[in-house]
């Protein structure tokens, strides 16, 4: 006789549960292990204990419970979840002999500085671990004055030689130096965090043939102190739907990184928590916001490539982008797709080769960029140099590129709150330069050894200007053409012909006022008198 269904089905669910509870993860209570969780007691031992428990039977879940836990270096091992409760918060004890350190390879930077690889939750060599839960772990500003710049601390997080790393859902607060330092660790996913205060959020860095790879970071709330998001040899990273606030640059990329995509964040400054090294400036402006300069730092060798940043609105930051690559880096495709830009207030984006190669191909599609504006004519005046650390003043105002293959520039729309002295765009040695649907102010722009110029449903005006005049400098040797056009005004094409060299330079004349054309990329001339031409303008230079 078969047993009634109703039973059949009460049978099944019962064999559910006892399947369900059999493969549900032990879990770890660090209270059952010791921990006080007053604020006051140190709970380290406490919480290690659970984790080596936790650890020895194979893997589970190692419980916070609401309380506030003073500790050093909680140890991750392989195979531990760790839960953070509602209500739990993990501090940082002040004393700096409870904290451990990662060592890095010999082989690679920052490996002979180990106290700079502190950390108050520190996972080395370890795979398969979490980080969950609506607690709080507070690094407390843990100053220490024979860290780095004579106050940087242990981090609040730092995995070393790591992969398969989850981290969600929790705070990090206050950290003594980066809430979250990955070193060549892999296959990690950082969702729905919130980090406040301290140096940068997220940084993450590996090195050549070990970079830093799959790494997502996505719904994560940043308000640092420093860099938002930052490191070096990225491989196959993914930045989406953040909001980034910084005292300093949103995303900073020091050095090589390959198929980055950056999509749909916000970045906003100034910062909500000031700048630490700053000290008695208190500084909180907020700087790039998206600011890739691989090589800026240390010297780093390999490409930036395959790059594609989407949907982001920027306010109030100094330039919405810096991107600048020096040997013996190289710059392949990057894509910038529908960026909008409010109160941009201290320089124009840039997009700069000072290495050996040039960029390959930078694409700029459905822009749109506002400057505040009010440069004057002395600023306009700049020579450009290559940038340090951060980005810096240039002489136009709304984009700078140099060195670059092709620059494609479609349905990109430049504006200014305020008069600006300076030109709006200044190109420098880009072999191939697209204008669709291109969109700036009346007045002018520079385009200096521009090889090849297409224009497509752009309104600038085409004129023929005259040279009225060629004026020489020496030390270093430079020259400067007068020219003028008449009532119309446009873009035109210079050559100043000397006896062993053409430069071509592409300008945007106002009607009817005359411009000052620099030529500071003289060739060296041996001694004696040299004839110049510009136009129907000769003049003799004379090099000593």
């Amino acid at each position: 006789m078969k047993p009634p269904r109703f039973l059949l089905n009460e049978l099944a669910l019962v064999g559910l549960s006892a399947i369900s509870a059999a493969a549900a993860p032990p879990v770890f209570n660090i209270r059952d292990h010791g921990a006080a969780g007053d604020g006051k007691a140190l709970d380290t031992a406490a919480i290690n204990k659970a984790i080596d428990a936790c650890s020895t039977s194979g893997g589970g879940q190692v419980l916070v419970p609401p309380g506030k836990y003073l500790t050093g270096t909680v140890q991750l091992k392989s195979n531990v979840t760790l839960c953070l409760d509602a209500g739990s918060e993990i501090v940082g004890t002040s004393d700096l002999d409870q904290y451990h350190n990662f060592n890095p390879p010999n082989s690679t930077p920052l490996a002979d500085r180990n106290r700079w690889h502190r950390a108050l939750v520190l996972g080395v060599n370890v795979e398969n671990v979490t980080i969950t839960g609506r607690g709080i772990i507070n690094g407390n500003k843990v100053f220490d004055a024979r860290g780095e710049e004579r106050m940087r601390g242990p981090h609040a997080i730092l995995f070393g030689n790591s992969k398969n790393i989850t981290l969600r859902d929790f705070s990090i607060k206050d950290a003594a130096n980066y809430a979250v330092m990955l070193e060549f660790t892999s296959q990690v996913t950082a969702n729905s965090l919130t980090i406040t205060g301290g140096w940068d959020g997220i940084h993450f860095r590996g090195w050549k043939d070990n970079p830093c790879r799959d790494v997502t970071i996505t719904n994560c709330q940043f308000y640092t102190g420093d860099d938002c998001i930052a490191g070096w040899f990225w491989e196959n990273t993914l930045i989406s739907n953040c909001i980034i606030n910084s005292s300093c640059n949103g995303i900073r990329l020091i050095g090589p990184a390959k198929n980055l995509i950056i999509h749909d964040c916000l970045f906003f400054g100034p910062g909500r928590f000031e700048h630490r090294t700053s000290r008695d400036r208190h500084r909180t402006n907020m700087l790039a916001a998206l600011c890739l300069q691989p090589g800026a730092w240390d010297r780093t060798d390999g490409p930036l490539d395959d790059v594609r940043i989407s949907n982001i609105t920027t306010h109030n930051v100094t330039t919405p982008l810096h991107l600048s690559v020096k040997s013996p880096n190289t710059a392949g495709t990057i894509s910038v797709d529908r960026l909008t830009a409010t109160g941009s207030y201290f320089t124009a984006a840039s997009i700069e080769s000072w290495s050996d190669s040039a960029i390959q191909r930078v694409m700029l599609r459905d822009v749109s960029l506002e400057f505040t504006g009010g440069g004057t004519a002395q600023q306009a005046a700049i020579t450009v140099k290559s940038p340090p650390v951060d980005a810096r003043a240039l002489p136009c105002w709304g984009l700078y590129a140099r060195n670059v293959k092709t620059l494609d520039l479609q349905n990109v729309r430049m504006t200014l709150t305020r008069d600006d002295a300076r030109p709006a765009m200044i190109c420098e040695n880009v072999a191939n330069l697209g204008l669709d649907h291109f969109r700036i102010p009346a007045g002018p722009l520079v385009l200096n050894r521009v090889q090849d110029l297409q224009l497509t449903d752009t309104p600038l005006p085409l004129a023929r200007a005259r040279c009225t005049d060629l004026k020489f400098a020496s030390n270093p040797l430079s020259a400067s053409a007068i020219v003028e056009d008449g009532a119309v005004g446009g873009l035109t094409k210079l050559e100043l012909v000397l006896p062993t060299k053409s430069l071509t330079r592409w300008i945007y004349l106002r009607p009817g006022q005359p411009l000052e054309v620099p030529f500071t990329d003289l060739p060296t001339l041996p001694p004696g008198k040299h004839p110049v031409r510009c136009g129907q303008i000769t003049r003799e230079l004379i090099v000593e």
